[in-house]
């Protein structure tokens, strides 16, 4: 189950439309917002990244959407039936279209499906999809796809066939991993999501108009949109602005309607500021900023030095001195937003650190002169240079090294990660879906795309396997705690702290609706203007 990888913000500045924003028209509801980065991909097929699911969620529309309160309604399926061992889910799908006019079909999300779970399909998040029978068997090549449990009956009634009965089936099938993409389309233009034009077709609210790579993205309101009705904007103008200072000006001066999250993020330096106006707004999100280790990478192929470089870590003074959003510092892996919390291990224990450290020298038989040269690689953000910087500083007094620390492009650093061309690396993640199993999975099997610490562990494999199957709530709970105890122990990662959204806007932007998995629902956004 997928964790959306969290963004960075860039340090340049691009010339171009995000220099001429929209002003407000008070005859047209034109909503102007700032995208922190350039997406990687619009293929709702492909996206693990919060900037291209921020345009992915306005353009398209799955089975079941997320409402206030963590309630799941019918979307494009109006009605669903469960069979009595909740392992068949028969979705009815209303008469909705894509942009081009094309009705949207069972058939569109069965192929989409099986397309995610072909073995040559590049998906990062196809794990997500393995409750669905034969889903797993056929990524991993053993069976066809047209095994796995999904089947269009007609164009309207799509049966859903489980592995197993699982708790929180409909919350997946409202996030993004179990939408479609028009199948009459992207079977016959492999690049249909590369660029706006006419390839480009979605079935949400908002349709793709314009998409100046690097620059702007405007979106308009979709005239096809099954429940049109209610949907007031009549486009979203976003800038592509890389710098978080410029966008808080731009902010200030009236250029934008909102800034911050969840489409972007404010200059840490400005919060205090904001704050003490009353004019921040935070929330919290069910997400964890981490340091990952590459397990097979010395020196951190050394469980002593992955724990001694996750005790040093000072988390308070980062969440006082850079971050100052009020968040808690993470000494376990899983967000207060999904359970209570339990401290695994102290904040700032350097004298334990330098225990393990020394541990570690003596296992491996280094010292400090022939300890490996470490990196710390970070995509480029204000706020992860300077806990970057800070950590740096807390390692160097606690062991006397110098860590290197190396600014890496968004995508550059995504591939690094990949190919576990890193020692260790800033991470954090937001959950798909509200379970903790959208953590855990991807470090379950070492052959997952997304595993990049390299670290599996097979009792932490079974435990999770049984909790997938258990369906008595308190003790799936003790299962994936135990899970979450080994996962602590063995440190492929190390908790730093737990998200929270921060943002502002103006007082005449309303109905927008905010989750804690970092998503922005606008449909129902309008801009109460006189």
């Amino acid at each position: 189950m997928r964790l959306l990888l969290l963004f960075c913000l860039f340090a340049c500045l691009n010339m171009g439309c995000q220099k001429k924003v929209r002003p407000i028209d008070e005859n047209r509801q034109a909503l102007r917002l700032n995208l922190h980065t350039e997406p990687p991909t619009l293929d709702a097929r492909k996206a693990i990244d919060t900037s291209s699911l921020g345009i992915i969620s306005m353009c398209f529309e799955g089975l079941m959407k997320r409402g206030r309160n963590r309630t799941i309604h019918p979307a494009i399926s109006y009605h669903v039936e469960i069979s009595e061992d909740n392992t068949l889910y028969t979705f009815h799908l209303r008469s909705a279209n894509w942009w081009d006019g094309k009705p949207v079909t069972a058939q569109d999300f069965e192929h989409t499906w099986k397309t995610i779970l072909d073995p040559d399909f590049p998906s990062g998040f196809a794990q997500d999809l393995y409750v669905l029978k034969n889903a797993k068997a056929a990524k991993n090549g053993e069976i066809s796809v047209e095994e796995i449990g999904v089947k269009a009956i007609d164009a309207k009634t799509l049966h859903v066939q489980l592995e197993y009965p699982v708790l929180y089936f409909l919350d997946l099938v409202a996030s993004h991993s179990f939408l479609a993409v028009p199948s009459h389309i992207t079977t016959r233009y492999p690049k249909w999501a590369d660029n706006s034009g006419p390839y480009f077709i979605g079935n949400g609210p908002y349709k793709l108009k314009k998409w100046k790579h690097h620059n702007c993205i405007e979106l308009t309101k979709n005239e096809l949109y099954w429940d049109q009705d209610v949907v007031t904007l009549d486009e979203i103008d976003l800038c592509i602005i890389e710098d978080p200072n410029t966008e808080l000006n731009m902010y200030e001066s009236g250029e934008l309607d909102w800034a911050g999250y969840p489409l972007s993020n404010l200059p840490t330096d400005a919060l205090q500021a904001l704050a003490g106006k009353k004019r921040l707004i935070s929330y919290p999100l069910s997400g964890t900023y981490y340091y990952i280790f590459n397990v097979n990478e010395p020196p951190f192929n050394s469980l002593n030095m992955r724990k001694a470089f996750a005790y040093a870590i000072n988390r308070k003074a980062i969440i006082d001195n850079i971050t100052l959003a009020h968040q808690t510092p993470a000494t376990s892996f899983i967000p207060p937003t999904m359970w209570d919390v339990k401290s695994y291990f102290q904040d700032n224990d350097v004298e334990e650190a330098r225990r393990f450290f020394a541990l570690g020298l003596d296992e491996m038989g280094w010292t400090l002169a022939t300890l490996p040269k470490i990196t710390l690689i970070y995509n480029s953000s204000e706020a992860h240079h300077k806990i970057a910087q800070a950590i740096q500083e807390q390692w160097f007094q606690a062991f006397g090294i110098r860590v290197k620390l190396a600014n890496v492009d968004w995508k550059v650093f995504l591939n690094e990660l990949q190919h576990k061309q890193f020692q260790v690396a800033r991470m954090g993640g937001i959950a798909g879906f509200n379970d903790p199993m959208t953590f855990f999975d991807l470090y379950k099997y070492p052959e997952s795309c997304n595993n990049f610490s390299g670290w599996n562990n097979p009792e932490f494999t079974r435990l999770l396997e049984t909790a997938e199957r258990c369906i008595d709530p308190n003790e799936r709970e003790k299962l994936l705690r135990q899970a979450e105890a080994i996962f602590i122990s063995e440190m492929p990662v190390s908790p730093i702290y737990y998200y929270q959204g921060t943002y502002i806007k103006k007082g005449y932007l309303r109905g927008v609706e905010l989750t804690e998995f970092s998503e922005a629902d606008f449909k129902f956004a309008f801009l109460e203007l006189q």
